[in-house]
């Protein structure tokens, strides 16, 4: 195992918080400068570190614990009557990896998916050098698994893959396909590809008690939080 004590970490200053309102957050992230490998990369994900673009940070809000780490016990999961249902309606998708997302088809769909569900957020207007840096391999971990209809793309899931475990980094896709559940449908095939790799768990990054667009993740049960850096198990 590698040894971390020697990567050093910063903060950023509080700001006001992404989730809750009247809140401030600040973030702890690893020194941009710092050699990262799968190995590290894996380790710090374990303390509960989520990756965007090339960055790898967590939550360090002094007042509020909100932010919880979840991951998926793959072993253990059975999907529920929905979630099959789910998985029926999109057994006609082919699901390929592919090396890069690097194009205008990629992109396109990327735009009008922030454009139709995030237009409120912090990642609109989008734009083809934030699309770059966010959706960027990293580490040798990264795979693109688009989602084809009869060689359409209607979807790509971003997925990490670690030592001993998948972290589902972003989905986006076509909002026209609405009754397909995408978002859904591609956390539930990350679980598949995690069993069939035989890795133990799927990241789904953070959960919020308080956040409506956050309460999805914990219906991939057994479920397990990171309280206190202790991995705490909800079936």
């Amino acid at each position: 195992m590698t040894d971390n004590s020697q990567i050093q970490l910063f903060a950023t200053h509080p700001h006001e918080c992404s989730y809750l309102a009247d809140k401030q957050a600040t973030t702890v992230f690893v020194d941009p400068e710092a050699t990262i490998d799968r190995n590290i990369y894996s380790q710090l994900s374990e303390s509960g570190f989520r990756r965007s673009g090339t960055h790898l940070y967590r939550p360090h809000c002094g007042s509020c614990q909100a932010c919880v780490s979840v991951r998926v016990v793959v072993n253990d999961f059975s999907p529920t009557r929905n979630q099959k249902r789910c998985l029926k309606r999109n057994r006609d998708l082919d699901i390929v990896v592919v090396e890069s997302i690097d194009t205008d088809e990629h992109y396109l769909l990327y735009e009008n998916y922030i454009q139709q569900r995030h237009s409120d957020g912090d990642m609109y207007p989008a734009n083809r050098e934030q699309y770059r840096g966010f959706l960027t391999r990293a580490w040798h971990s990264t795979r693109y698994l688009e989602m084809r209809l009869n060689d359409q793309l209607i979807g790509v899931a971003v997925s990490d893959q670690l030592d001993d475990a998948l972290s589902a980094i972003y989905t986006f896709f076509d909002c026209e396909q609405d009754k397909r559940s995408l978002g859904r449908f591609a956390v539930l095939h990350q679980i598949e590809r995690a069993q069939t790799l035989g890795v133990k768990h799927v990241y789904l990054g953070y959960w919020i008690k308080q956040c409506e667009k956050m309460s999805y993740k914990t219906q991939y049960r057994p479920i397990e939080m990171l309280i206190e850096q202790q991995w705490l198990r909800l079936d």
